[in-house]
């Protein structure tokens, strides 16, 4: 008698199997970005599958964010940035921080770690024009209404121009990500009295430390002003009434 298996053999759909193929084509340059893929008729031939297999295969490509489906066109492979890598699951990180606090603590702890080593890295590479994005940012920010959603705009831009600096686009794609899912919290915040000065004049903070080129000096003023954010979250939280159950 045959020793029982450890691991049961499943049964798959074929829809996964097109979409395993299909994968290591696009995966191994076979279909590079901007490539039409075969017809339905080809895939069906190529693979010896039925129409509903490829359909279904298509749409799991196109879920993704791997291929785009024109109709009345053949499907095309899309050429893919890091941003797209977080909008595929935005939708279902969003969820998860509408209804898990602990998540949202979380998110924030990471934020900090991830701001302190972007502007360390901004403090090192920044260039006369990097300075000076960032010095309309802040000035967009003393601008602005206080309270609005062109202040919110302008402080979220200025996280995002230290970002940028590094040179990376996955570290812009995560700051891009972190500041849009923190983005209904933070409007919160600035309606705490007198924040928004506040905000202003510790961005000026940051600013002046990564003009000058001080590493240390920025990580701290980073670090003091999303200490300080974190801490306001949590004095509006405490003194928010408590909704009925």
């Amino acid at each position: 008698m045959a020793p029982k298996s450890e691991i049961p053999i499943t049964r798959r759909k074929l829809s996964h199997e097109v979409v395993e193929r299909l994968l290591k084509q696009i995966q191994g340059g076979g279909l590079p970005p901007g490539s039409q893929l075969p017809s339905e008729r080809e895939l069906m031939d190529l693979y010896g599958v039925g129409r509903p297999a490829v359909r279904e295969a298509m749409q799991a490509l196109e879920n993704m964010g791997l291929i785009e489906i024109t109709h009345g066109e053949r499907a095309r492979v899309n050429s893919l940035e890091a941003r797209d890598m977080f909008l595929q699951f935005d939708l279902a990180a969003r969820h998860l921080l509408s209804t898990s606090p602990q998540t949202l603590e979380h998110l924030k702890e990471a934020r900090l770690l991830f701001e302190v080593g972007m502007v360390k890295i901004a403090a090192q590479r920044a260039t006369k024009k990097h300075i000076q994005k960032l010095e309309q940012s802040v000035a967009e920010l003393e601008r602005s209404p206080r309270k609005s959603p062109r202040f919110i705009a302008a402080d979220m831009n200025f996280h995002a121009i230290l970002a940028s600096v590094s040179g990376n686009p996955i570290c812009t794609a995560v700051s891009e990500a972190m500041l849009q899912w923190l983005g209904e919290f933070h409007r919160e915040l600035v309606h705490v009295p007198g924040a928004e000065n506040v905000t202003i004049s510790e961005h000026r903070r940051i600013l002046e430390c990564v003009a000058k080129h001080d590493v240390e000096g920025a990580a701290r003023a980073m670090t003091d002003h999303l200490t300080r954010v974190s801490q306001l979250y949590r004095s509006r939280d405490k003194a928010s009434p408590k909704k009925p159950n």
